[in-house]
Order: structure tokens, then sequence, then C-alpha cells
């Protein structure tokens, strides 16, 4: 039976490269009544997208090839009455706002209690938005100018992506394969980023990417959902 005030048992599409998160998701939405199905990557949520019908999609920002936003922008041109909320690792706001431009309707981070996570899945399915309240009042303060904007949000979404795997320690060659991309591609993109930050060299960009938070989470061990 659905909750009260859904007209049917909602279509979820849970989208993430962790088995572990798919799992820890659909044990937290058990109960509810909903269809879950799930996607490893952007290219099979794509699939099953166009295969059958989801009232909503889950999707998280870092996955290797297709990344969340990504999917997110080809997801809202194909599918444009589809609800996309993004559950990430990433609280800072500056990710809630590149999701929310990239077309998502709702921005969780996965150390949300299991209440927040149905909470948002509802009200974006019912066509709402939903974000967190303490991570709505940093992104207001910043889009206010009454907190400081970091340099990166200068940026691209492909070339945050970027830096994020170098803080990593991942090397040109292994992002390009994560990325679909050639070496010389990313070292394009690794050049721009220098110069946007204007930092000087490797090591640079490493301590400002770490001093910032910036850390790609699919290019490190998970510790779990």
């Amino acid at each position: 039976m659905s909750p009260p005030g859904e007209a049917h048992a909602l279509r979820i599409l849970l989208v993430d490269d962790h088995a572990i998160v798919r799992e820890g998701l659909k044990r937290l939405l058990e109960g509810t009544g909903w269809s879950i199905a799930e996607a490893e990557n952007g290219f099979q949520a794509l699939e099953l997208m166009r295969r059958e019908p989801f009232d909503l999609a889950i999707i998280d920002l870092s996955m290797p090839g297709m990344s969340g936003l990504d999917l997110l922008h080809r997801t809202r041109a194909e599918f444009a009455r589809m609800g996309i909320l993004v559950l990430s690792m990433h609280a800072e706001e500056q990710y809630a706002m590149r999701a929310f431009k990239a077309g998502a309707n709702g921005y969780v981070t996965k150390d949300s209690a299991a209440r927040e996570l149905v909470n948002a899945v509802r009200k974006v399915a019912a066509g709402g938005a939903y974000v967190s309240a303490g991570l709505a009042e940093r992104m207001v303060l910043q889009l206010g100018g009454t907190m400081q904007v970091p340099r990166h949000t200068e940026l691209s979404d492909r070339e945050l992506d970027v830096l994020r795997r170098l803080v990593a320690g991942q090397r040109p060659t292994e992002i390009a394969q994560a990325l679909h991309l050639s070496v010389k591609t990313v070292s394009t993109h690794k050049t721009r980023i220098q110069d946007k930050l204007q930092l000087h060299n490797t090591a640079a960009l490493v301590r400002y990417g770490m001093e910032n938070g910036l850390c790609a989470d699919d290019a490190v061990p998970e510790s779990g959902f």
C-alpha cells in the first residue's frame, strides 16, 4: 500500500557504483511499498530509464565513467518530468549548487538520517525541492556574498572532477580511463585548473584540494554507507 498522499507506489531508480551503498539505500527505503531498481553507473541508468518509467532517480555524484553531474544533465534533457534526488558524500554547498544547476530537485548527504532521506524522496516525488536546513543556510550565505566563495567554484564540473581525482592520488592515465577521456585532454584540464587556481604544480594542487576537502570518493576506498 502506498503511503498517504501518494497515488501509487513510487518507482525509484538507485544509481551508485558501490553495491554496499545501494544495499544500504534499499534497506532504508524498505517498508515504504516503493518499487526499487538499481544501476551501478550512469550508462546503465540511462538504459533502464529508456526501458521503463521511473518517478524518481536517486543519484550519486561521484561515479566512474559518466559522473553524477553528467548523468543529471542527460537525465533532465531526456526525462524532464522525472524527479532527481542527489545523495552525496559531499556536504559542501558548492556541490549542492552545481547539482541544482544541473537539474536536481533535491540534495541529501549520505550521513543523513533515514527519516530525512524518506522525507526528501516524498517531497521531490510530489514535485517539490529538498535540501537540508544547514546546507540551505550555507548556500544562501554564499549566494548573498556573506560567506567567502572558494576559488574552485570557478572550475567547470569536469575540471572539478579532475581536480578531485588528482587530490585522491590518481595519475593522469587513471583519470583518463575512469572518465573515458584521452590523457592529453586530462592534461589540458589540469593546466586550466592550475591557471584558474593560480597554482604552479601538482603538489600545490593536491595541497589546495586537501585544505578544501576535495577528494573523489570513488577514487579511494569506501568506508560503507
